[in-house]
């Protein structure tokens, strides 16, 4: 069996396609076993143990499938096993931690620092100084943290894998104001061991069904009970340094760069800005998956007009942008991979400030209205209304509750274009 130099938290279909893809088709992947934890339910933990941590990656491309095996993840765990995230994190031959949970799970303030007055947060630095279970993701990091520091098993890399600008200034801010907060000292030796690598992630990954896991089983003959299926497009690249070392994965097509942003700045904007805009306006007009948004000649128009707008904000050549634009055309068009746009349209109050916000203020300070951009935000309300897609979002609530006012909802979202009266009445104008 492959050693377990590597622990990752958020054991779902995306980091299976993702990091545990790369892991596994690197030169030296046997040397590089995963030990993965899921957010916090057992049942995929369960399957893949079942299983030996195998699964099937089907990669659907417009005509057919191609299916392979991966091994890379060697043990699975429920997020609520602390005892064996604890013993992962104390041995020296782990060197990495990545992460993929959602953007809400950092537990950030409108600042960007740990919320310490969040609920669940005290309830861990409590823990955290005490003992007793931990609950969140700064709080699980912070306590292996402390466990590897205690056992003197040396230095580590953070990374996280999320859509989140500056994701590893984000990972490093939160573990280290919330291990300050627990033990000082600690968050000094979290400087001086602990490094936050940056990252760029992108591949588009749907849930799987039932229909999925029933034609791995006729094709291959394997009961798999947790396949995944994802697009033939991949990227990741990477900032950052691994003081304990890392895999290959440049072996098997990572880039490592110096500045991470640029990428960043181009995936956020464009696909992810375009997913929402999907999201919102296309499932309003009746349609389920982005390839069908992607089909209707109005969505297409609406998606073009928001690039426009986007791309003039993305500090890349104007050739590596379009050429980036014309894959996302045929990526979104596979219509063989069904990615619906509630599951995109889940969490909309954490996403739009990175997706949509940096274009709408770049724009208004210009002097431009941006219809693009607009677009994206009024059908946001309109889905706080009830149109479209249902609201599957924990913080929507402060939303939820002033919908009926676009001002009101623009002052929460965004409080310094609250009294932009051009942009207030055009996103009426909008709904």
């Amino acid at each position: 069996m492959r050693p377990v130099r590597i622990v990752h938290l958020g054991l779902g279909g995306f980091f299976r396609a993702h990091q545990a893809w790369y892991t596994g088709a690197a030169p030296d992947a046997e040397q590089w076993g995963i030990a993965a934890f899921t957010g916090r339910s057992r049942e995929l933990a369960d399957r893949l143990n079942a299983q030996d941590g195998r699964y099937t990656l089907v990669v659907r491309g417009p005509e057919h499938d191609e299916m392979s095996v991966q091994r890379a993840v060697v043990a699975a765990h429920p997020g609520t096993d602390l005892t064996s995230w604890l013993d992962y994190l104390a041995r020296p031959q782990v060197a990495v931690v990545t992460l993929t949970v959602t953007e809400a799970a950092y537990r950030r303030n409108p600042g960007g620092a740990i919320d310490l007055d969040h609920p669940d947060v005290r309830a861990d630095l409590a823990a955290l100084r005490e003992g007793g279970g931990i609950g969140t993701v700064p709080g699980r990091l912070v306590a292996g943290l402390a466990t590897r520091r205690a056992a003197g098993a040396g230095p580590l890399a953070v990374v996280s894998c999320d859509n989140l600008p500056g994701n590893g200034e984000v990972t490093r801010r939160v573990v280290t104001g919330l291990a300050a907060a627990a033990d000082p000292e600690l968050a000094g030796w979290v400087g001086e061991h602990v490094s936050f690598v940056t990252t760029m992630v992108d591949r588009i990954t749907p849930r799987t069904t039932a229909d999925d896991v029933r034609a791995v089983a006729d094709r291959t003959g394997w009961a798999d009970a947790a396949p995944v299926v994802t697009e033939p497009f991949t990227e990741w690249v990477l900032s950052g340094a691994f003081p304990a070392g890392r895999p290959a994965w440049d072996g098997a097509g990572a880039r490592f760069v110096d500045d991470v942003h640029p990428h960043e700045t181009r995936k956020l904007l464009l696909l992810n800005g375009g997913h929402s805009l999907l999201a919102y306006a296309g499932s309003a007009r009746g349609h389920e998956t982005i390839a069908e948004a992607v089909a209707d000649p109005v969505c297409r128009g609406w998606l073009v007009q928001w690039w426009d707008e986007a791309s003039q904000q993305v500090p890349l050549p104007a050739a590596e942008v379009d050429a980036y634009r014309e894959a996302l055309l045929d990526r979104f068009a596979n219509p063989r991979i069904r990615h619906t746009l509630a599951q995109i349209a889940a969490d909309g109050s954490q996403k739009l400030p990175i997706r949509v916000l940096p274009v709408l203020r770049a724009e208004r300070a210009a002097g431009r209205m941006p219809a693009g951009a607009v677009r994206i935000l009024a059908a946001w309300i309109a889905h706080l209304r009830g149109a479209g897609a249902p609201v599957q979002d924990a913080g929507a609530g402060p939303y939820l509750e002033r919908a009926g006012s676009v001002r009101d909802v623009v002052a929460l979202l965004a409080p310094d274009l609250a009294d932009d009266e051009a942009l207030i009445a055009a996103t009426g104008r909008e709904l």
